[in-house]
């Protein structure tokens, strides 16, 4: 399956180390609505954690709606395992790339 491309990203580091960024994606049934994602990361020991995560859907009338936080099993036994509810990668922001 390929891999969908985000339509603009903006990243900027905070004075504490961890990461903001807001990704605005191509709605998958509809191109011409989006899904907006804004984020918080930090770099921890197992890889990089998901701190908050914020998503918000804009129709191609522009309504907009919150999405609901993603659901996904729990694996791991350590308290971050549990918080991280997105793939581990090693950039800020590389798990929209795998299916936001």
């Amino acid at each position: 399956m390929e891999r969908q491309k985000y339509k603009a990203r903006y990243s900027t580091k905070l004075p504490n180390g961890d990461f903001l960024s807001l990704t605005v994606w191509p709605g998958k049934t509809d191109p011409s609505a989006e899904v907006v994602t804004i984020q918080v990361r930090r770099q921890a020991a197992e890889g990089w954690e998901t701190v908050g995560r914020l998503a918000v859907y804009r129709t191609s009338d522009g309504r907009y709606a919150l999405l609901p936080e993603r659901q996904q099993p729990v694996t791991g036994s350590t308290p971050s395992s549990r918080r991280n509810t997105l793939p581990q990668t090693n950039n800020p922001g590389e798990e929209d790339r795998l299916g936001a």
